[in-house]
C-alpha cells in the first residue's frame, strides 16, 4: 500500500510539473501577432502562463475591439516604459529589456495580482524615465539669456504626462475597414436549418474552421465582407439559414518606434492601434524629436507624414492611419525652432515647417492676449554670420507677414498702462476715480458742490446708527433692573441673586455695587474683618476686574456704533464712559464714583466724528510736464471753490494731472480749524458732550454748560486728554523696553561674575515686566486746583482738543487704605483725621509692610509719598492731614537676595581664584 501511494503521489508531481512547464515553453515561442496560443492574448512574464480573461486587465492600449456583442479584445499589448500616473491602471504591467536609447523588447505582464510587486517596481522605473524633466536644449538657453526667463517646448509637457483621456477605451466597435489577420476571433452564429455558435480564432493560415463547411480564409478581409464571405461558404452546404459574425478578442501586432523618441523600442500594441493613439502610448518624441514630420514606414516605404501640431493646435486627425504588424514611426530630429514670448496666450518654442510667417506663428502660441500691443513687436534673429540683430515689426499689416526662421526668438510688447486724455481725482471725496478730459475743463466740473466731498464711509458709518438693537430701547435703557432680558430687552424670568445676595443683572453681577458697600455689608453682618475684608482677589495679568470695562477690541471686533474716535486704541474701554480700561489702582476717583452710580448694563451712548473732517485749507494738483517729466504741485483752497464759489481757486486742469482732496487726519490742521467735541460728566448742571467754539478754554465750556451744581467737587475732578494718553502710553512703554534691557545686562554680568543665574529670579522680573505692560496710560491731566476749589473761576483757563472728557464727582465721605495693611477698607473722612488715624483704623501696616515707602493718592491725581515729607523738622507723613476721596498705599517689602547666599556666592569666587593661581604656581 505504501509503494502504491508513493508511486501515485510521483506520478501527480510529475504531471504538475509538466502542466507548468507548457505554458511557458508555449509562452516563450510566440510572438507578435501569434496570439491564438493564449485565448485572453495576455502572456504573463512572471511564469509565463495565459492570463484568462477574468484576470486580465479591464483597461489599456491593446484591449479595444469588443464588437456588438461587447466582449471584451485581445490583451495581448505593450505599451512604452515610463507613461505618467495613473497609466498603470491603463498600460499595466509593461516592461522594458532596458533603459537606454537602444531598440527595448517590451512584454505585456498583464496585470497579475500575485506580481504586484513587479508592477511596482515597473512603474516606477516608468515614472523616473518620463516625468524626469528634460534636460534644456541650447536654443532654450539662448532664449533664456535673452528673455530671463526659460521657455518650453511646446508639446514636451504634454508627453512627459500622458493625459488618460489619449488611452485606447477597450469596448468600442471595430470599423468597417478593419483587415482582419491571424489571432483575430470571430464570433459566429448560425440557425435555421443548421444551428452553430462559436468562437473562432484565425490561424496563421488565415483561415477558420466550421464543421462540416471546412476552412474558410477570411485574412485579408475588410471587417465589413466577411460575413457574406462566410454566408457564401455555408451556402455551398446549407440552405435556409441565417448568419452573423461579430469581432471578438483582437490580435495584438508589434511596431518599431525608432528615431528621436522618448522611449524608443519595439511596442506590442492592439490592432485597432493608430499612430496617434500609438505616440501617446509609447512616450512619444523627446525635445530632441520633430512634432512636424513624423514617418510611418512599412515595408521599407514610408506610407505617411503626420503633423502632431495638426492634432494639438487645429485638432485635425485626417492623416492619422491605421498601424499594421512590422510598421516603424520613426521620429525625425526636430526642424527649425523660434522662440514666441511676451502677451500672447501660450508662450513657447515652436518648430517650424516650411516658410512660415508672423502671423501664423503667433496662430501657434494661441493669439494675442488681451493686453498685447500690435504697434510694435521685438523680432531677434542670428544672421548668416551668426551675429544678432533686433527688428522692429507691427502686428498689423505687411508685419504679420514677416516670415520667421531658424532661432528667431518674437516678444510680442505689451500695451502702454498709460491713459489718454484723463482726470484722476482721489483722496476725501465722494467718488474716487478718472474722469475724461476735455478742452476747457475746470476744477468745477468734478468738484460741483460739497456734497461731491462726502466719503461713501461718512454714510456707511451714519447708516450704522438706525441699525435697531436693544441700546436704542429708551424703556429698557433707562429702567435697568434685575430681570434676565433677551436680545430685544423684553423680560423673560424673576429677579435673580448671586449666593451674597447682591442682584444680577440680565445674566451679570450688578456694577453698582462698590467695594466699600460690599464690605460695609460684611461688616452689618458681624463677619470677621480679617477673614470677610473687601480684598478682591488678585487679577490675572492683563485683566480688569472693572465691571464697567468692556473687552479688548482686538478680541471681540467690536468697534463703536459712532466710529472709532480719533486716536483711539486698541484697549478696553469703558462702558459708561468710553475711556481705556487700566489697572485696578489707577482709577480715579472721578471713575469710582461713576462706576458706583452707573447701572446701564449696555455700553454707553456716545457722539464722536465718524470719518475725519476735509482740510478745507489745501488741496492740491499733481502735474507732469510732458517735456521736462517733472512733477510740480499746484495748491489751491477747496474752501474757497467750493464754499464761496471763489473763481481764482477754479484752476483748469491739464490731461493726466492728479488732483488730491485731504482730510485732517492726512495733514494736521490748526487747532482752531479743527472740529472738537469734549465730554462734561458728573457735577454738571448741563452734562453732556459739546462742540468746543474757536478759542473756547475749559472754564469759558464749563460757563456754557451750566456751571456746576453744588455737591460739585473740583478737587477730586479728572481731566484726560486723549493725545496726552498717547505720550504717556510712548513713555511707558519706553520705560519697560529700558527694564527688559536692564533685566538682560544683569543676567549676563551675572552668570558672568557669578558663573550661575537663579533662572527663576529672571523669571520673576520677566513676569513682573510682562506685568506692567498690561498696565494702559489713562491721559489723566492733574490740574493741581486748590483743595478749597468750588467755583468756575477756580478752574484752570486751559486749550481744549477733540476728545477731552472733564468728570467732576460729588465729595466723597471715605477715604481709602490698601496694601500692605491688616484691613483694605473704606474710612468714613474726618477733616480732624491724618494718615495715622487712618492707618490704626485698618489694622496698622503687617509684618510684610514696607512703611518707609508708603505714599498716599490725592483725588485729584497727584502723589505724596513719605520721603517727600522728610524736613528739618523731621518727616511729617504720619501726621498729614486728608483729604476726601484720597487713598493711603502701604507697599510690600521687596525680597532681597539672604546674606548667606551672597556668603556662598563669594566663597565659590574666592575658592575658584585659588584654584587658578594653585594652577599657575604649578605650571611655573
Amino acid at each position: 500500500m505504501g509503494k502504491r501511494s508513493g508511486l501515485l503521489f510521483a506520478i501527480l508531481l510529475i504531471a504538475g510539473v509538466v502542466q507548468v512547464k507548457l505554458p511557458i515553453a508555449a509562452a516563450q515561442f510566440s510572438s507578435g501577432s501569434d496570439t491564438f496560443d493564449c485565448p485572453s492574448g495576455v502572456i504573463s512574464s512572471v511564469d509565463g502562463s495565459c492570463v484568462s480573461e477574468d484576470q486580465a486587465p479591464t483597461q489599456g492600449l491593446g484591449q479595444l475591439g469588443a464588437g456588438s456583442n461587447g466582449s471584451s479584445g485581445n490583451g495581448g499589448y505593450g505599451t512604452a516604459v515610463g507613461a505618467a500616473s495613473g497609466l498603470s491602471g491603463q498600460y499595466p504591467g509593461l516592461q522594458s529589456s532596458g533603459m537606454n536609447s537602444r531598440v527595448q523588447s517590451i512584454i505585456d505582464q498583464g496585470g497579475l495580482s500575485s506580481g504586484q510587486s513587479q508592477l511596482a517596481a515597473l512603474e516606477e522605473s516608468r515614472l523616473l524615465a518620463i516625468r524626469a524633466p528634460s534636460a534644456p536644449t541650447d536654443f532654450q538657453l539662448l532664449v533664456r539669456a535673452s528673455l530671463g526667463n526659460l521657455l518650453p517646448v511646446y508639446g514636451d509637457s504634454l508627453f512627459r504626462q500622458v493625459p488618460s483621456t489619449f488611452a485606447p477605451l477597450r469596448e468600442v466597435n471595430v470599423t468597417p475597414d478593419y483587415v482582419l489577420g491571424p489571432g483575430d476571433q470571430l464570433v459566429i452564429r448560425i440557425w435555421g436549418q443548421v444551428n452553430f455558435n462559436a468562437q473562432l480564432t484565425v490561424d496563421r493560415s488565415g483561415s477558420v474552421y466550421l464543421p462540416q463547411v471546412g476552412e474558410i480564409h477570411v485574412a485579408g478581409l475588410p471587417y465589413a465582407q466577411v460575413k457574406q464571405h462566410i454566408h457564401d461558404a455555408v451556402a455551398h452546404i446549407y440552405k435556409s439559414f441565417d448568419l452573423n459574425v461579430e469581432m471578438g478578442q483582437l490580435r495584438s501586432i508589434q511596431v518599431f518606434v525608432v528615431g528621436q523618441a522618448r522611449r524608443p523600442g519595439t511596442y506590442t500594441l492592439s490592432s485597432l492601434s493608430t499612430l496617434v493613439t500609438a505616440l501617446f502610448a509609447t512616450g512619444g518624441p523627446s525635445v530632441q524629436g520633430s512634432l512636424r514630420d513624423i514617418e510611418l514606414r512599412r515595408n521599407g516605404q514610408t506610407v505617411s507624414h503626420f503633423d502632431l501640431y495638426d492634432l494639438l493646435i487645429f485638432g485635425d486627425m485626417s492623416k492619422d492611419a491605421q498601424l499594421l504588424p512590422g510598421d516603424v514611426i520613426y521620429i525625425p530630429p526636430v526642424g527649425p525652432q523660434v522662440a514666441i514670448s511676451g502677451d500672447v496666450h501660450i508662450p513657447a518654442i515652436y518648430e517650424l515647417k516650411g516658410t512660415t510667417t508672423v502671423e501664423e506663428a503667433l496662430r501657434f502660441a494661441g493669439g494675442l492676449s488681451a493686453t498685447a500691443s500690435v504697434l510694435r513687436a521685438s523680432l531677434e534673429r542670428l544672421d548668416t554670420q551668426k551675429t544678432r540683430t533686433v527688428l522692429d515689426i507691427s502686428l498689423q499689416g505687411p508685419g504679420l507677414a514677416t516670415p520667421v526662421q531658424q532661432a528667431d526668438i518674437l516678444r510680442v510688447l505689451p500695451i502702454s498702462p498709460q491713459f489718454q486724455n484723463i482726470v484722476t481725482l482721489r483722496g476725501n471725496v465722494a467718488e474716487t476715480g478718472r474722469f475724461s478730459w476735455h478742452p476747457g475743463m475746470k476744477l468745477s466740473d468734478i468738484i460741483p458742490d460739497s456734497q461731491s466731498l462726502i466719503t461713501r464711509d461718512y454714510w456707511e458709518r451714519r447708516n450704522q446708527l438706525g441699525v435697531p438693537g436693544p441700546e436704542f430701547k429708551p424703556e429698557y435703557a433707562n429702567n435697568p433692573d434685575y430681570y434676565n432680558r433677551d436680545l430685544n430687552g423684553y423680560q423673560t424670568g424673576a429677579a435673580q441673586y448671586d449666593a451674597n445676595g447682591v442682584p444680577i443683572y440680565n445674566g451679570q453681577s450688578a456694577p453698582n455695587v462698590s467695594q466699600g458697600q460690599q464690605a460695609n455689608g460684611s461688616r452689618t453682618n458681624g463677619a470677621n474683618s480679617v477673614q470677610n475684608n473687601n480684598q478682591n482677589p488678585t487679577p490675572a495679568s492683563g485683566q480688569n476686574n472693572d465691571p464697567n470695562c468692556i473687552p479688548d477690541a482686538s478680541s471681540i471686533s467690536q468697534q463703536n456704533q459712532y466710529g472709532q474716535t480719533p486716536g483711539s486704541s486698541t484697549q478696553g474701554t469703558n462702558s459708561q464712559n468710553g475711556q481705556p480700561c487700566t489697572s485696578p489702582g489707577s482709577r480715579s476717583l472721578a471713575d469710582e464714583t461713576q462706576a458706583s452710580s452707573g447701572n446701564l448694563p449696555r455700553p454707553a451712548l456716545t457722539v464722536a466724528l465718524p470719518v475725519p473732517e476735509i482740510d478745507w485749507s489745501y488741496a492740491v494738483i499733481e502735474r507732469m510736464n510732458p517735456q521736462t517729466l517733472t512733477t510740480s504741485l499746484v495748491p489751491f483752497n477747496p474752501g474757497k471753490l467750493v464754499l464761496d464759489h471763489d473763481s481764482a481757486q477754479n484752476l483748469a486742469l491739464e490731461p493726466g494731472d492728479v488732483v488730491t482732496i485731504f482730510s485732517q487726519a492726512d495733514i494736521k490742521v490748526p487747532q482752531a480749524q479743527r472740529t472738537k467735541f469734549v465730554r462734561l460728566e458728573g457735577e454738571f448742571k448741563g452734562a453732556g458732550i459739546y462742540s468746543v467754539l474757536p478759542g473756547e478754554t475749559l472754564r469759558q465750556l464749563v460757563e456754557r454748560a451750566g456751571g456746576l451744581t453744588p455737591d460739585a467737587y473740583l478737587f477730586g475732578s479728572n481731566f484726560t486728554r486723549e493725545s496726552t494718553r498717547i505720550l504717556q502710553q510712548l513713555r511707558l512703554n519706553d520705560y519697560l523696553q529700558n527694564l527688559e534691557l536692564e533685566i538682560d545686562r544683569s543676567t549676563i554680568a551675572a552668570a558672568a561674575s557669578v558663573g550661575n543665574v537663579d533662572p527663576s529670579a529672571t523669571a520673576a522680573s520677566r513676569s513682573l515686566v510682562a506685568r506692567f505692560r498690561t498696565i494702559r496710560a489713562t491721559g489723566r491731566v492733574v490740574l493741581n486746583m486748590p483743595q478749597e476749589a468750588s467755583e468756575i473761576a477756580d478752574l484752570p483757563d486751559i486749550q481744549l482738543e477733540d476728545g477731552d472728557r472733564f468728570v467732576v464727582p460729588s465729595k466723597p465721605s471715605t477715604v481709602n487704605v490698601v496694601g500692605a495693611v491688616y484691613d483694605q477698607n473704606s474710612f468714613l473722612f474726618k477733616n480732624s483725621r491724618e494718615v495715622r488715624s487712618y492707618l490704626r483704623l485698618a489694622g496698622g501696616p503687617t509684618k510684610s509692610a514696607d512703611g518707609g515707602d508708603s505714599f498716599v493718592i490725592r483725588a485729584d491725581g497727584s502723589v505724596v509719598s513719605r520721603h517727600s515729607r522728610s524736613g528739618v523738622f523731621g518727616n511729617t507723613f504720619a501726621t498729614m492731614r486728608l483729604n476726601a476721596g484720597d487713598t493711603v498705599v502701604i507697599p510690600e517689602k521687596v525680597p532681597r537676595p539672604s546674606g548667606l547666599r551672597n556668603f556662598i556666592s563669594y566663597t565659590q569666587i574666592f575658592s575658584q581664584l585659588a584654584l587658578g593661581a594653585a594652577a599657575i604656581a604649578i605650571l611655573q
